[in-house]
């Protein structure tokens, strides 16, 4: 029998097979809530995954572009995320991972960084990448063969997600979406909730897969809590609880994990120097709207700290000439903070790093401002997280998706004195509930901050 008609008789069986496909085409042997996952996708139109991470919500993406663009006549995927990292670094470089692995892939299916082509038919017969950044990226694709892969689909914007569900017109559109639960609101959201009946729902906890770090699980539940919304997002693949008193929500905060920021703006460092036990010195770097943590350690060497924001602020300037700029740097100036503070400004006069901008900052200082109503807050430590709250929910901050930082931003209470004024919950507090102290978000409230307390680095 010809070899090509062999293979389109294959082709009509994992058509309605995934699972098949997966284990005979791409060697890949799914975890029982992938198989229940494409088997969904071969029967329903719209499928919705809610996990923890690390669970292999990637790898089932990966099978599902790889399924429908090999078994469907003139079939059109298009591969989507929140963000370019995601999208390429991550899901897409899950699809060549899996199509290197087949034999018979590599001979009808063509890689390349943003498509992927049956070979012969580039123009109708493809899977392309597209970051979810403007509805129209979404548009113009229509065949009655399409799959849409909308991958942590709780970052992705309520009008970019309408555009998608307003494409899928034809015979045999798909969508499948998967994701952290992380927001309480949205279209991934209304997948569980409102509109529940038009989806097949997953929900999949990283306790369960054997392919998360059990001790990495562990570490989260004994630092955050059984119940946090931590744990309870990145575990156990629930959507965050409401906390009135939090000041920072865990919605608003892994916000940032999504938002993708070109360079535009000043750069400044947020330094929080460790005190005693097991807090860590942390530095956060802000270049435009971009905050990434390039120093986090333990230990209380002052003078090693001051080494680290000097190859920080020179290794800047190398790689970004064209800025002209001054590099602000905030320091906690209580406690260790004022030996890095004094030395710093040795080094910088030493040195000649006139571009250096050294700031001393007390976060139990007066909060008044010329810009700031300065009955608002009762010290500069909670305008600065104020400050940072008021940024990460009007969209300006792009952060590392880091578990520790997410935490610390939305595990912080606050009240209200007696004189009508937000006060964050003191550190000794949060130590006393169980919880580490702060250093991350403090170090990122930090880069965010210039002489005149409250104003953002814009320049």
């Amino acid at each position: 029998m010809d070899r090509w008609v062999l293979l389109d008789q294959k082709r009509a069986e994992w058509r309605k097979d995934p699972v098949l496909f997966a284990r005979e085409v791409l060697l890949f042997e799914p975890d029982d809530w992938q198989i229940d996952v494409l088997n969904d996708l071969a029967t329903s139109p719209k499928v919705s995954v809610r996990s923890g991470q690390g669970v292999g919500k990637t790898g089932v993406e990966a099978v599902a572009l790889l399924w429908f663009l090999t078994c469907f006549p003139f079939a059109r995927v298009v591969a989507t995320a929140p963000t370019r990292q995601q999208l390429h670094d991550i899901l897409w470089a899950e699809v060549s991972k899996w199509l290197s692995k087949s034999v018979l892939l590599r001979k009808i299916l063509k890689w390349t960084k943003t498509r992927v082509y049956v070979v012969k038919q580039d123009e109708r017969w493809f899977a392309v990448a597209r970051t979810a950044t403007k509805p129209e990226n979404m548009q113009g694709f229509h065949e009655d063969n399409m799959l849409f892969i909308c991958d942590e689909a709780s970052g992705i914007a309520d009008i970019i997600m309408e555009a998608i569900l307003g494409t899928l017109t034809g015979d045999n559109n798909k969508l499948l979406m998967c994701g952290n639960p992380t927001k309480t609101s949205g279209v991934f959201y209304d997948s569980f909730h409102a509109n529940r009946t038009m989806y097949k729902c997953h929900k999949v906890s990283a306790r369960e897969s054997k392919r998360t770090n059990k001790e990495n699980i562990q570490f989260l539940i004994d630092k955050y809590g059984e119940g946090s919304n931590v744990v309870r997002v990145r575990v156990d693949g629930e959507f965050p609880l409401a906390d009135d008193d939090v000041f920072i929500t865990l919605t608003i905060a892994e916000n940032a994990v999504y938002v993708e920021k070109a360079f535009s703006g000043g750069i400044s460092f947020g330094v929080d120097v460790a005190r005693f036990g097991s807090d860590k010195t942390v530095i956060a770097l802000k270049q435009g709207n971009v905050v990434t943590l390039p120093v986090v350690r333990h230990g209380q060497d002052t003078m090693r700290t001051v080494g680290d924001i000097v190859v920080l602020y020179k290794d800047i300037l190398a790689k970004r000439p064209q800025y002209r700029g001054n590099i602000v740097v905030n320091i906690d100036d209580a406690g260790l903070g004022g030996g890095v503070t004094d030395r710093l400004r040795e080094v910088k006069r030493e040195q000649g790093l006139s571009r250096m901008e050294i700031n001393a900052v007390n976060a139990g200082s007066s909060a008044r401002n010329d810009n700031y109503d300065e009955e608002k807050y009762e010290n500069l430590g909670a305008l600065l997280w104020g400050n940072l709250r008021d940024a990460l929910g009007n969209g300006e901050l792009s952060f590392p998706s880091d578990s520790e930082l997410m935490a610390q931003l939305s595990t912080r209470k606050y009240g209200i004195t007696s004189k009508g004024k937000i006060a964050l919950e003191k550190k000794d507090d949060m130590k006393k509930r169980g919880l580490p102290s702060p250093d991350r978000a403090d170090a990122v409230a930090l880069a965010l901050h210039m002489a005149e307390a409250g104003r953002l680095i814009t320049r």
